[in-house]
């Protein structure tokens, strides 16, 4: 062993005893994003064996790459939508994995994470359905869900362009796994997470982590804390009220400011 890999296994040995409570917060199932290659149950087992206490399920969604029928009606939509982070659950209920239910909202290959609603705000809102993207994001903010920007400055052929949109998330993923992780296969430039840190910075938003995984071979990134999360609206509190946390990328850990703890 190198003597900087020992420095990152003791860093991230204090990081786990001070922050012992590790979530998936970009998770991707089979079932319902058409890119996902390992369905939700293989998911949630894997999860629970690499040691995380819990998991977000946030599939695509009808603006997004999604393998569920856009045409179906909406509380037919909704049902088939909720199939990965429900089949998650009943798995992760029985293995001890908490299991909370999210979703990865798409505009033109700009994407943002939801955290907080439920299936019966889905079904609820139907209107959220054909809405532009400042009218959609307004409708989760007045249902009290969270909002985060995803990668903000991945370059694919998928995104024709970044958009950035201050006014409209209340945070942004400065830390996915696929961007720096040594067992990263796609999407692998530290540079997209150094961009989006330092737009983080810029306008003072929180910022979160996770490895956008969408199979079993996961990467290890992700959000820990000190105490177990009840729900995915908890995860919106601690995240709003500023609670401590750290983050990691499957290989280093850093502080909530997105700052490398050595």
């Amino acid at each position: 062993m190198t003597g900087e890999q020992s420095i990152r296994k003791a860093a991230a040995a204090r990081c786990m005893e001070e922050f012992p409570y590790l979530y998936e917060t970009h998770l991707h199932t089979k079932e319902i994003s058409a890119c996902a290659r390992s369905g939700a149950a293989d998911m949630a087992r894997a999860c629970k064996d690499a040691g995380y206490t819990g998991i977000f399920v946030t599939d695509h969604n009808w603006h997004g790459n999604t393998a569920v029928d856009k045409s179906l009606p909406w509380e037919e939509f909704v049902e088939r939508f909720v199939k990965g982070y429900e089949t998650a659950k009943a798995v992760g209920d029985q293995i001890g994995l908490d299991v909370f239910f999210g979703w990865e909202a798409g505009y033109n290959g700009t994407e943002f994470l939801i955290y907080g609603l439920s299936k019966e705000w889905l079904l609820a809102t139907p209107q959220i359905r054909d809405a532009g993207i400042a009218q959609q994001l307004a409708l989760v903010h007045e249902g009290g869900g969270l909002v985060i920007h995803a990668h903000p400055f991945r370059e694919e052929y998928y995104i024709p362009k970044v958009r950035l949109f201050p006014e409209l998330v209340d945070g942004v993923e400065a830390v996915n796994a696929t961007h720096s992780c040594h067992l990263s296969v796609s999407h692998n430039k530290k540079e997209f997470d150094e961009k989006a840190l330092a737009y983080a910075k810029q306008y003072h938003f929180p910022i979160t982590g996770g490895s956008d995984v969408h199979s079993t071979a996961l990467l290890g990134g992700g959000m820990a804390f000190r105490r177990k999360l009840k729900s995915g609206r908890d995860f919106v509190e601690a995240i709003r009220s500023g609670e401590e946390y750290a983050l990691t990328n499957g290989d280093l850990w850093f502080n909530k400011n997105g700052e490398p703890i050595v």
